[in-house]
């Protein structure tokens, strides 16, 4: 299928059917909305998309970076229709139906970004992944820790960390995540890091946000911001490869 994106009224059909799926978890995705000359555009070049999986959203965020070169799409992160045609698009990717056909509703933000909520930006399943990716677009695997999940789940460390631009897609602080919290040897996190524990993604977030007001953290090394962490962290910096 050529990639197309939604107008305003095709977004809107669009958020119409996430609201009914809350009622009626079995309820299809209207795939036919995609082509409807009503409620699309076609973006200029001769781009096409298929149906795929990905493995974690790293591997999402690769696809969407090249996606948006190859269709040459200027600004994506500002394109609301763009990414919500891709959401249907790739709608049992961002929300699989169980055994029984049935679909967890997700969030307006998760399917719809909004462009103009800096704090929420990232919580869409697919501008998240991708915009991570290009912030780390030279060593995109620094930041494994926020993309080692599936596309329709986050996690915790990307949920803490990707509320501000200043964190999410700063080198160093993607790298002590990354150092801290991911298993190389599992592919997922270490025991509780996701968790309310002292020493998890939660703290780590809200002591970068502290850290923010008293030092330059993009000019910090990876090194230079463990060594200030405070010994709760000792429990995943011990054990970091």
């Amino acid at each position: 299928m050529k990639l197309r994106r939604f107008n305003r009224d095709g977004i809107a059909a669009f958020s119409d059917y996430r609201a009914r799926l809350t009622l009626e978890p079995t309820l299809e995705p209207p795939l036919e909305l995609l082509e409807d000359p009503a409620l699309t555009e076609p973006l200029a070049g001769d781009v096409a998309v298929q149906a795929r999986k990905f493995a974690n959203r790293l591997e999402a965020g690769r696809f969407f970076n090249e996606l948006m070169d190859a269709a040459k799409v200027q600004l994506p992160e500002r394109d609301q229709g763009l990414w919500t045609w891709l959401t249907l698009f790739y709608f049992d990717e961002v929300c699989p139906a169980d055994g029984n056909g049935r679909r967890t509703p997700k969030d307006e933000a998760r399917l719809i970004p909004l462009l103009d909520n800096h704090q929420r930006f990232y919580r869409h399943l697919l501008v998240g992944p991708f915009l991570i990716v290009r912030a780390h677009r030279a060593q995109p695997e620094r930041a494994i820790a926020m993309l080692c999940n599936p596309l329709w789940e986050p996690g915790e460390i990307a949920e803490q960390l990707a509320s501000r631009k200043e964190l999410v897609t700063n080198h160093a602080v993607a790298d002590v995540a990354t150092h801290l919290y991911y298993d190389p040897a599992t592919g997922s996190f270490k025991r509780g890091a996701s968790s309310k524990v002292k020493g998890a993604a939660r703290r780590l977030a809200t002591l970068f946000n502290q850290l923010d007001l008293t030092f330059y953290l993009y000019g910090m090394s990876r090194d230079e911001m463990l060594a200030l962490l405070p010994k709760e962290f000792d429990r995943f910096r011990a054990k970091a490869v």
